[in-house]
């Protein structure tokens, strides 16, 4: 009995110690089984980033002025300025800028931009109606009719604004921005600013100091290329980055873009779908950023505007095209007390004008040389500005310019076409520009500038011909507002 206790006892100890260890392993497979499913939990499910919150913005600002026109130019010279077509001595309350933006981060790699704008000028012009009528005829049969059907096309001589006279919006930017496609380098797609003045995206790695940014004063007048119609925006694609992504101190701009602004390409135009417009840009910030220096270039190639130059569409390629480039340098130094800025540019274009010879003076009527030249224009031009406070709240600014439409102008010929269509392009007339005046900025955001505006106009030719036109100017007195939301 005593032999039979013993073992029963040996054998239950045998089988709760393999018991246990059993359950131990089971416990360790659990446990780990736990662990893993613990890490594939953290894993499959990162900590969200909360730092990060996603840019919903409606932004918007906008300028205008009370103006005197104190003077008119006689002639109505200068196309491309503000005032042109403006009756001496007009007094008038006018926006001249009004933007209305919305910037939206769909996540921290990708930003849309939309920009809807509207942007009249002093001169909006009347409503004009043009009418056009069609005569059918029906064949001489017993009961035949004459129909006469007139059709009418009313227009203003200003796009901003309606038929009616009131301001109309339309689509300035639209574009989508992918930021780091790789390090220190955007991609942007769309309509959106050029890098020929006007760009200025912060929190980017596009330029924020570009030349119109840096003058400061778009509320008094644009930068001497941007009146001359280079293109502030278009639609295109664009690489916006910097060389050293940590300090921001050296970058570039390269873009491609349709040369159509926000006009929508037309199929039966030569200049659209065939041609396009290269952008260039490389800027860089010394002496712990108060030395900034931009160079700008571009290059297009469009078909000419005339019977003589016109771009024939054979075989699906344009004949007969134009080209022309600009090339541009802009320099600031900022000191606690003055910034300073230059703005240079050169611009060559090509088959712009023909010289049809000597003018006889006596008869005012062209000599004919034994052959019409059609020759390139090169334009200069230079602006000069500086800015600066005064008191906390009252700051002054004052800038001149000066423009050179043709260097090779010859002043005893005649120049009785203009063949390129670039912008609205004169060679004949020279102009000087000067703008002075103060900036009141009781808050953030908001300004009061009251400010002169004048602009000379000086005829190249010489005095012995009658074709031209007594030197004159335009003069206007403003007190322009600006202020700014959402920014």
């Amino acid at each position: 009995m005593l032999v039979l206790l013993l073992v029963g006892f040996n054998v239950k100890a045998q089988t709760t110690l393999a018991s246990n260890e059993k359950l131990e392993k089971k416990a360790v497979k659990k446990d780990s089984a736990a662990t893993t499913l613990t890490q594939a939990k953290t894993t499959a499910k990162p900590a969200e980033d909360t730092t990060w919150k996603p840019q919903r913005r409606l932004w918007g600002y906008t300028f205008g002025d009370f103006y005197y026109n104190a003077h008119a130019d006689a002639t109505n010279r200068g196309p491309e300025s503000m005032y042109n077509g403006v009756p001496q001595y007009r007094n008038a309350f006018q926006f001249r800028r009004l933007y209305l933006g919305y910037d939206y981060e769909i996540t921290k790699k990708f930003k849309a931009e939309v920009l809807l704008a509207s942007e009249p000028n002093a001169n909006t012009g009347v409503v004009t109606a043009t009418s056009t009528s069609v005569t059918t005829v029906t064949p001489a049969v017993p009961g035949s009719t004459t129909t006469t059907k007139t059709t009418t096309t009313t227009t203003t001589s200003n796009g901003d604004n309606l038929v009616d006279g009131k301001m109309a919006f339309w689509i300035k930017n639209f574009n989508l921005r992918v930021r780091d496609v790789w390090n220190g380098t955007d991609f942007v797609i769309g309509e959106m600013g050029t890098p020929g003045f006007a760009l200025n995206e912060p929190g980017t790695n596009g330029p924020n100091s570009l030349s119109e940014s840096t003058w400061a004063y778009r509320s008094i007048e644009k930068t001497i290329t941007d009146v001359h119609k280079n293109n502030s925006y278009d639609l295109g694609a664009a690489l916006q980055g910097t060389f050293d992504p940590a300090t921001k101190n050296y970058g570039y701009v390269f873009m491609v873009g349709n040369n159509s602004q926000a006009s929508l390409l037309s199929a039966g135009n030569a200049n659209t779908g065939f041609f396009k417009i290269f952008y260039g840009d490389i800027w860089a910030k010394f002496l712990n950023q108060k030395l900034y220096v931009d160079i700008y270039a571009d290059y297009l190639k469009t078909s000419g505007n005339s019977t003589a130059t016109n771009a024939v569409i054979t075989g699906g390629v344009p004949v007969g095209t134009q080209y022309h480039n600009m090339f541009k340098i802009f320099a600031s130094y900022t000191t606690k007390p003055v910034t300073i800025g230059v703005e240079a540019y050169t611009q060559k274009l090509q088959n712009s004008v023909i010289n049809s010879g000597v003018v006889n003076p006596t008869a005012g009527a062209p000599v004919l040389a034994s052959a019409v030249n059609v020759e390139d224009a090169t334009v200069h031009g230079l602006s000069v500005w500086v800015r600066g406070p005064i008191v906390k709240t009252l700051n002054y600014f004052a800038r001149f310019d000066t423009y050179n439409p043709d260097t090779k102008f010859n002043k005893d010929n005649n120049y009785p076409v203009v063949l390129t269509n670039y912008g609205s392009f004169s060679p004949a007339y020279k102009e000087t520009f000067y703008t002075a005046g103060l900036d009141y900025n009781p808050v953030k955001n908001v300004h009061f500038e009251p400010n002169f505006w004048l602009i000379n106009y000086q005829d190249q030719k010489n005095t012995t011909v009658a074709s031209r036109v007594v030197d004159d100017h335009n003069l206007v007195f403003r007190f322009t507002f600006f202020y700014t939301f959402g920014k």
